[in-house]
């Protein structure tokens, strides 16, 4: 990238997908504005290592903000005045959603609020944001497409990510802000979170403890590699959408839209069986799982599969790293992290 190549501010970039992201735009020459909150919703001294891979990389500055701060994220709008926005900050986790509702609705929905008014009063190119499979809810047509409707979220945490795309859409059809929605697929990798299912089934493997497994293993996941995820999103960013001028207001598309605004799957295209992911962390551990099965989590749904057409359509890409090439890459970060 040149001298003037955009700034672009990532959102969560603390986080699992938002450090990957920031990582990769500075690798491609970016200036990365991080933003977060470094919040306890799992063990902060994992956030802080990331942040630290971060610290002394050029053209690189953190904020550590909070996104319901309405008063500092307008500063920090008006003092960097980035081009494009990559809002990868949320408050995830599906059971969380159950137990602390309030925690979703001040970050992923004021705090949503607060970065579309930025990006409304800076004159930002292009906002991408973190939407999820979760929207698909109690859809059961395979492989889910952004063409489908999504009006039958099963937790609070869907229901904020399909908040999300609403609001996104209305922001387009009143200011013309250019807006692209990222629905993930399981994302997975090294410096995943603690309280993913990849996470949570190594660390019991390798400390001889059971592992639990839901709705007795009778579940499927479309598990989409970081990497694959961030170069995705990458190809995104200078695609900026527009209007579709063939968009019918009588049999409305809900994947497009007679405004500047796009929905798009970001996900494999190849569900993986739960037992089958475990049977291959089993074959990197060198170890087998003691399985406790138990039903299904209230919130959960037994399947995902992403239609990844609409991005292979658009930017020429699709998703492709294999569960075991990916698990294999995980298990060696994790070892080496915490010196197992």
């Amino acid at each position: 990238m040149s001298a003037t190549s955009p700034s672009v501010l990532v959102t969560g970039t603390a986080g699992f997908i938002g450090y990957h992201m920031a990582e990769r735009l500075l690798d491609q020459g970016y200036r990365v504005i991080g933003l977060d909150s470094v919040n306890d919703y799992y063990d902060p001294r994992i956030k802080r290592a990331r942040l630290a891979r971060l610290a002394n990389r050029d053209r690189w500055v953190f904020y550590e903000i909070d996104l319901a701060d309405r008063g500092a994220v307008e500063s920090l709008f008006e003092r960097e005045k980035p081009e494009i926005v990559i809002n990868l900050a949320a408050q995830a986790g599906v059971r969380y959603s159950l137990t602390n509702p309030h925690a979703y609705i001040d970050s992923n929905v004021t705090g949503f609020l607060h970065i579309l008014e930025g990006c409304r009063h800076h004159g930002v190119r292009h906002l991408l944001y973190a939407s999820s499979s979760s929207v698909y809810g109690a859809n059961t047509a395979m492989p889910f497409s952004e063409h489908q409707s999504v009006n039958h979220p099963l937790s609070l945490y869907a229901a904020t990510k399909k908040s999300n795309e609403m609001m996104a859409h209305t922001y387009s059809w009143l200011y013309g802000l250019r807006t692209t929605g990222l629905r993930f697929f399981t994302v997975y990798g090294p410096w995943g979170r603690p309280d993913m299912a990849l996470f949570l089934f190594t660390k019991a493997i390798l400390a001889g403890e059971p592992i639990n497994v839901f709705n007795h293993g009778e579940m499927s996941r479309d598990f989409t590699y970081v990497d694959d995820v961030t170069e995705g999103i990458e190809r995104l960013m200078t695609h900026l959408p527009e209007a579709d001028p063939n968009w019918d207001s009588d049999a409305p598309d809900p994947a497009r839209s007679p405004t500047p605004f796009r929905i798009y799957n970001i996900g494999n295209n190849a569900p993986v069986k739960l037992m089958d992911m475990i049977g291959a962390l089993e074959s990197c551990l060198g170890r087998v799982a003691e399985k406790n099965f138990m039903g299904m989590q209230p919130g959960d749904v037994p399947a995902t599969w992403a239609d990844a057409s609409e991005l292979i359509a658009d930017v020429g890409y699709k998703p492709s790293t294999s569960i075991e090439d990916g698990i294999e890459k995980f298990v060696s970060w994790y070892r080496d992290y915490y010196n197992i």
